[in-house]
């Protein structure tokens, strides 16, 4: 769905103080309320990328669902023993009994994540793949943003409304139905999603599905089916729920037990499945694995094997056990000699740590950056540190090691806070949204985050700048 052009003679300061005044009241600003006031910076246009990156980026989506299938019959392999049984081992470490079974189940088998977002860290020969995100955030803001960029006459990629759109046809795919209803249910530990979601709620309404924002405890369960409470009393039977909640917090939601009751019984449709597997960062370092690179070449096929290989970081499992003299981590050397402790890293320079460490998943500190730690920002003794915490946490919340790749210097305009234009020096992240119908994907919109040169880690800030994306013949 196009939107009309309202002010498209506005010149670049106006085109910024229009976005900063017309997104969604009471969504996206800061916590005060302060009229016109927003908690990043404004650029008076949206990011620009050249078109063979825009097309490169498209054809992406179908390589990571390739990759999900695959990883998803791999962890089944391993656990039913036609696979080695390490590959379950390290993607079920430090999850209840209860999160095993359910990744587990026949009736989720075949199940993959419906919408895949991945941070990719534009670099100078093209972009990487940090991790990817099958419980992504941002949807909503997405769509705002390429909504109101469009209002002044700027494209975005996928449209004005193309994130909802495409979450609609997602629904209507997996519900196989027209019209179905969509109980989005968000948790109080993602209770700050909540307000874009329903506006993006609103959207999506209008490419045909229903889509009700609540509470875990307005789902009522019946034996027959799954219904949503509204806010006016009025129940509604559920088609499709969607799962805005990670699994590390699935024992702390409200009917969850009933939920996947009825899941199971095929009374209801889930998306993203109840399967944690999809949530591991660990995921890349089984993909880099040498015993593995036939299962994975033969699994994909070689180019897209290649093309993922090119974008996944060389990742490694921070595993403390013990190797035998003669053993040695896979491809990991420090200081020229192969590494067969991990402490062998911690007397490296600054300049010789081109590394970050990160949990896995299944944690609290494994989504908004938390608790990312870039070895070269850290003094050696943080350093120190951070390896010896990542090794005493295995067992509960496993961590990874994975190769840090420096992100390509840009400069993006944006509205400074004296109502002039400005320019930035900057690294970006861009997060593409993917919705998967039938049997391939379809990409909704891009979110680009431009965090000054300076900082390490590229996410929301005060100091970024955070547009939708164009195709432009002079972008990135």
């Amino acid at each position: 769905m196009s939107c009309t052009s309202v002010a498209p003679e506005l010149d670049a300061v106006g085109r910024a103080r229009y976005v900063t005044d017309h997104l969604p009241p009471g969504l996206f600003r800061v916590a005060d309320g302060a009229e016109g006031n927003v908690p990043w910076r404004v650029s008076p246009e949206p990011f620009p990328l050249a078109p063979k990156t825009v097309a490169a980026i498209e054809s992406l989506g179908n390589d990571l669902l390739a990759f999900y299938r695959a990883l998803n019959a791999l962890y089944l392999r391993s656990a039913r023993g036609t696979a080695p049984a390490y590959i379950a081992e390290e993607l079920d470490r430090g999850k209840p009994e209860q999160i095993v079974k359910l990744a587990r189940q026949n009736r989720f088998k075949q199940d993959i994540p419906r919408v895949i977002r991945p941070d990719l860290i534009l670099t100078d020969d093209g972009y990487v793949a940090s991790e990817l995100d099958s419980v992504p955030g941002g949807m909503g803001f997405t769509n705002a943003l390429a909504h109101t960029y469009c209002e002044i006459g700027s494209d975005s990629v996928g449209g004005a409304d193309g994130i909802a759109e495409r979450f609609a046809e997602m629904v209507r795919a997996l519900a196989s139905n027209e019209h179905p209803t969509v109980a989005l249910v968000v948790s109080q530990e993602s209770a700050a999603y909540r307000a874009e979601l329903s506006w993006l709620a609103g959207r999506v309404n209008a490419f045909g599905a229903e889509v009700v924002v609540c509470w875990p405890q307005d789902v009522v369960f019946t034996e027959e089916a799954l219904f949503v409470r509204r806010e006016d009393g009025r129940e509604t039977k559920i088609d499709v729920l969607y799962r805005n909640f990670e699994l590390f917090d699935l024992l702390n939601i409200s009917k969850q037990e009933l939920i996947l009751y009825a899941a199971r019984h095929n009374r209801v449709r889930i998306t993203p499945p109840p399967k944690a597997h999809f949530e591991e960062k660990s995921s890349f370092a089984l993909f880099h694995h040498p015993s593995l690179r036939a299962y994975w070449r033969a699994e994909l096929g070689p180019q897209v094997d290649e093309r993922l290989l090119g974008i996944f970081p060389r990742t490694w499992i921070v595993d403390p056990r013990p190797l035998p003299w003669q053993g040695v981590i896979a491809d990991l050397t420090a200081n020229g000699a192969p590494v067969h402790d991990w402490m062998q890293l911690a007397d490296l320079g600054k300049s010789e740590r081109d590394f970050v460490v990160k949990p896995s998943g299944f944690s609290e500190l494994a989504w908004g950056s938390k608790g990312v730690k870039v070895a070269n920002d850290l003094t050696k003794e943080g350093w120190r540190e951070a390896l010896s915490e990542a090794k005493a946490s295995f067992n509960t919340t496993p961590y990874i090691l994975q190769r840090f790749h420096k992100g390509k210097r840009v400069r993006v305009p944006f509205l400074g806070e004296s109502g002039e234009i400005k320019e930035m020096d900057g690294r970006v992240r861009l997060c593409p949204y993917y919705f998967v119908v039938g049997d391939e994907t379809r990409l909704g919109g891009i979110l680009a985050t431009v965090a000054p040169a300076d900082k390490r880690l590229i996410h929301g800030m005060s100091d970024a700048i955070m547009a939708s994306c164009r195709v432009a013949d002079d972008g990135f």
